[in-house]
């Protein structure tokens, strides 16, 4: 694949260069922000700091965090730093506890987010003789507009078919010949799942490479998504409150994803004690976005956790790369006082042969978890035997203690019993009251 890039003079920018547009960035963004937004500034004051204090990037650290719970409290219009009347969207978080978080975008707000997601697009062999499939959600959620603007800053001829009714994603795939496709990885696995079902074979569909995002997956899915739809997998990130998809995105070297830096300053840090990691440890994600002029967050605490690495990658690209996310700082499980995360319960599945469609239960009986994960069965791993499923579900409850260092109950149910998401999967159900 010939090297492609959507913003070359950018994406291929020498680090010192880089470093001084971030810092004249981040002057810039902290004095926007102390201007307009009485409640950061009012945390700013509780450390005795005012944007004289940031010089540059070195400084980043002086600053006071936001996490998600600021959003929440701050909920309509507490953190906008610009005029309503300049506004020209909102997107929102798909949430289900507490508050939504609401993002507010100035049209120059927009049109610098399409143009990450069009890096994102072009880092996969996207170019206007494209056909680009966008199967994320519309409306607040910012998969679908994301997307949908960054193909169309590329010049692909966009399908925006949204999540859902599978079989018209299909016609459209096929009869307009999709060489990409957006979507949740899950959602992708079961369009791989359908189209087989339907008897087609990989080679049938035109489609080249798959743009996944907005939920976690392992390599062993990517693998199998790859095989199911004959492509390429690639992951992108992004969170609705720094702009959405295109915050980081992976090129053609596909390890790990490369971080638009020049709109979003990363650090790594301790997610207990907040301290700044050095480049390489694992620890928590943390964003400063240094171009948004509606909703600007300073080091906003993503929760995820994962590495940052900045080595020369073979796409040419001296963006920053971060790796996958490794699970979450705030949704990691404890379990009878071991940390699991179900990522580490997917791997193990895909290792075993079965599909990435589970349910991890926990609940509390007399004071102690119960732990139970359901998983479906594929077609050719189907036992109609008690004795063949029981057999199978005990070596899989010794590969998940192997991993884990903690015994769950495992059941094998029916394929096709456990509900698809055509969006984000559900993948835990947590019965007990631990608040």
């Amino acid at each position: 694949m010939s090297k492609q890039y959507y913003q070359k003079e950018i994406e291929t920018m020498p680090y010192e260069q880089m470093r001084a547009l971030q810092s004249e960035r981040l002057c810039r963004q902290v004095r926007h922000v102390w201007d307009n937004v009485p409640y950061y500034r009012s945390l700013m004051e509780e450390k005795g700091l005012t944007p004289d204090d940031i010089r540059g990037v070195e400084d980043l650290h002086k600053l006071p965090f936001l996490k998600k719970d600021d959003l929440r409290d701050q909920y309509p219009y507490g953190l906008l730093a610009k005029p309503l009347s300049d506004c020209v969207r909102i997107q929102s978080t798909s949430g289900t506890t507490g508050r939504r978080v609401v993002a507010f975008y100035t049209q120059n707000d927009v049109d610098l987010w399409e143009d990450c997601c069009a890096r994102a697009i072009t880092a996969v062999g996207g170019t206007r003789e494209d056909v680009c499939q966008v199967a994320y959600g519309y409306g607040l959620f910012t998969g679908g507009p994301g997307l949908n603007g960054g193909s169309h800053k590329v010049g692909c001829l966009t399908l925006p078919m949204s999540s859902g009714n599978t079989d018209r994603q299909i016609q459209f795939m096929m009869d307009l010949g999709a060489t990409i496709l957006c979507c949740t990885p899950s959602y992708a696995a079961y369009i791989g799942e359908t189209l087989k079902e339907k008897g087609y074979k990989p080679e049938d569909n035109k489609l080249k490479a798959g743009i996944f995002g907005a939920e976690p997956w392992t390599e062993e899915m990517r693998r199998d998504i790859e095989k199911s739809l004959g492509i390429k997998a690639y992951d992108i990130y992004g969170l609705t409150e720094t702009s959405g998809p295109g915050v980081a995105f992976e090129c053609e070297d596909q390890s790990g994803m490369h971080i638009n830096e020049d709109h979003f300053l990363a650090e790594i840090i301790d997610p207990d004690t907040g301290e700044v990691l050095p480049e390489g440890e694992k620890g928590e994600l943390v964003f400063t976005a240094l171009t948004k002029e509606a909703f600007p967050l300073l080091r906003y605490r993503t929760r995820d956790i994962c590495v940052l690495t900045r080595g020369k990658c073979a796409c040419g690209r001296t963006l920053i790369k971060m790796t996958k996310p490794m699970g979450r700082s705030d949704d990691m499980m404890i379990i009878r006082g071991v940390n699991v995360f179900p990522s580490q319960i997917e791997a193990v599945l895909l290792s075993e042969g079965y599909s990435p469609n589970y349910q991890i239960v926990l609940d509390r009986v007399n004071n102690t978890d119960t732990f139970d994960v359901n998983v479906e069965m594929t077609p050719d791993r189907f036992c109609d035997t008690v004795k063949g499923t029981q057999e199978a579900e005990k070596k899989l409850v010794n590969a998940m203690l192997n991993m884990l260092g903690i015994r769950p109950n495992v059941h094998l149910v029916a394929p096709k019993s456990i509900a698809r998401s055509e969006g984000k999967a559900v993948r835990v159900i947590d019965k007990r009251k631990l608040h």
